[in-house]
Parts: C-alpha cells; sequence; structure tokens
C-alpha cells in the first residue's frame, strides 16, 4: 500500500461519493486512475434537506460493506488517514465549514458542486484557499464532457491559424435541468450544471446578468466585457437534457453533451491529485458563483440587469 494515495471524503449524503469511489476502485478504470484508494469518510450530512437527510444510510452503508471504508466521528479524525480529499456534500451550505479544517491540515482537495450555496459563503472559501495556498478546485462534471473538451480542442486550432481576430466562440446558450431547493437557491443546486457549460465555452469575464423565471423554468442572459452574450435556459418543464449551442466565426454549432463527464471528472480529479494543479482556475469558480449570485438578485427583482462585480 505504499505507492497508493489515500483519499478521505467529507460527506455522505449523495450519490456521487458513490459515483466517484466506484470509479477509483474499479479495477477496469483507466491507468491514470490507478494507485488511488477511498479509505475513509466523514458521513455528515444536513438534517433540515430531505436529499441529504434520506439518502445518508444508504450511502454509509454502501460504503463501508461495499468499499471498506472506515466512518469518522470528525475532519480531523478523517484528515490524519488520507493524502488528498473528496469534499462531496450534497449541501453547499455545509462547504465552508468543510474546507476549513482541509486547508489548515494542506491536503489538496477537490469541492463538488455547488462550491457555495452563497457568493459570501464562496468569497470566504476562497479567501481560504489561497490564505492557505491550498490545492484545490471545483467543478459540476459538464465542464469535462467530451463534447465540451473536443469542440474547445477545435476552437484552440481555429485561433492559432486563423487571420480573423473573430476566431472562437462569439456567444453562447447553454441549458440544462434547474430543479429548487430553497437552502441552496436559484443556479446554486442544480442549475449549476448548465451555468458550469456555459462557462466552459465562453470563459470568465461576464460583468452583468438578468434573469426571468417562472415555475417553469428561468433564463439569464449574462453580457462579458468584451461585448458578447451568453445565456443559460434552466429547464424546469419539459425534457431534463444538457448542452449548449455556441455561435462561432463558422457558424452555429448544437453542443448536446454526450454524457461521459462523470468518468472524464474523476481522470481529472485523478490528475489534479498527482499533480496538485488545478484543472479550473479558482476565480473563475468564484466569478461562476457570482453569476448566480446576480441571476438570483436579478430574478427577485422582476428580471432587471444585475452587475456582478467582485
Amino acid at each position: 500500500m505504499a505507492d497508493v494515495i489515500r483519499v478521505g471524503m467529507i460527506g455522505a449524503d449523495t450519490s456521487h461519493c458513490m459515483a466517484y469511489t466506484n470509479f477509483f476502485h474499479d479495477p477496469k478504470s483507466p491507468d491514470e486512475m490507478k494507485g488511488f484508494r477511498v479509505v475513509a469518510c466523514y458521513p455528515s450530512f444536513s438534517p433540515d434537506l430531505k436529499p441529504s437527510a434520506d439518502r445518508v444510510e444508504e450511502y454509509k452503508k454502501a460504503l463501508v460493506e461495499k468499499h471498506r471504508i472506515r466512518l469518522t466521528d470528525s475532519i480531523e479524525e478523517m484528515l490524519e488517514q488520507v493524502d488528498r480529499v473528496l469534499l462531496v456534500s450534497v449541501d453547499g451550505r455545509r462547504h465552508l465549514k468543510e474546507l476549513i479544517p482541509v486547508a489548515r491540515a494542506g491536503k489538496p482537495c477537490y469541492v463538488d458542486k455547488p462550491f457555495a450555496a452563497s457568493l459570501k459563503d464562496a468569497l470566504e472559501m476562497v479567501k481560504v484557499i489561497k490564505d492557505h495556498k491550498l490545492p484545490c478546485f471545483s467543478s459540476s462534471s459538464l465542464r469535462f464532457d467530451s463534447t465540451y473538451i473536443n469542440f474547445l480542442a477545435e476552437m484552440s486550432k481555429e485561433k492559432e491559424t486563423a487571420k480573423n481576430k473573430a476566431a472562437g466562440v462569439l456567444g453562447c446558450d447553454a441549458y440544462s435541468p434547474a430543479s429548487l431547493e430553497p437552502t441552496n437557491p436559484g443556479f446554486f443546486w442544480y442549475g449549476i450544471h448548465g451555468v458550469e457549460i456555459l462557462y466552459t465555452l465562453m470563459g470568465p469575464g461576464c460583468v452583468r446578468v438578468a434573469c426571468s423565471s417562472t415555475p417553469d423554468g428561468d433564463m439569464a442572459v449574462g453580457v462579458w466585457k468584451d461585448g458578447r452574450i451568453g445565456t443559460f435556459r434552466g429547464i424546469r418543464k419539459g425534457p431534463h437534457h444538457y448542452g449548449a449551442t455556441a455561435l462561432t466565426a463558422k457558424g452555429i454549432k448544437p453542443l448536446p453533451a454526450s454524457g461521459d463527464f462523470y468518468k472524464r471528472l474523476c481522470l481529472a480529479i485523478a490528475k489534479f491529485f498527482r499533480t496538485k494543479e488545478a484543472p479550473v482556475p479558482i476565480d473563475e469558480t468564484l466569478e461562476l458563483c457570482a453569476f448566480i449570485d446576480g441571476a438570483l438578485r436579478s430574478s427577485e427583482k422582476g428580471g432587471c440587469d444585475v452587475e456582478i462585480g467582485l
């Protein structure tokens, strides 16, 4: 076991805790994911959040019986037994409190979506990360879907060879399910998947957003500092699909998600755990949270423009 990188987990109240563990422990997983073992878990959950409280016992049992993972009574006890950390609590409200001891211990950490449940917490979390120089990143799995990885690779090649400065993504319309949970308001709970797609394709730089909402869904329109416009449609009625349409100099490109995002996220986490180099800048994640916060404030004000400056 000397060459094994020991992984600890915080939170046992989401299917993600099983999905990540299954990928890391599966002998058929790609070579890049070998050499890791989830060995301990602090099984935190939120009593006032039904999707959390209703599932924690099921996942605790599966982690112990299927993967022989040790459950600990505290984060500090878990940290003594591991080299890297998966912070997978389903409730973004818990992430700031749960991240602080990880940062103090200096254990490289992946924070599952949502990074936080408010911009205030996100700002404090980024401060903690920077103050402790903690290797850390957070992302929805949708960022790593092969549809977007391949498309961005194509766009990069075009920009390298194009004489036209307009080469690249000129605008984007993203969409995803956006079910609501009052404790993690607006897009923090589930719409974050589609917002992540939007930022994957557009990159950072949004300066203002306007959002209109009905019981059936949301439409958020962001304006980037270079004049580009990106939109996110949050779906609550109709097919619950993930994807986007990108506007490029060569035409309009439909980009439905291919569905291989969990596996590719795990590959990204494995690489991060080895290199300690974050695949997503933490400042981009912070801006994404500011976009979500701005969209929520706009929706509450009837859809007016809201500055998202940090």
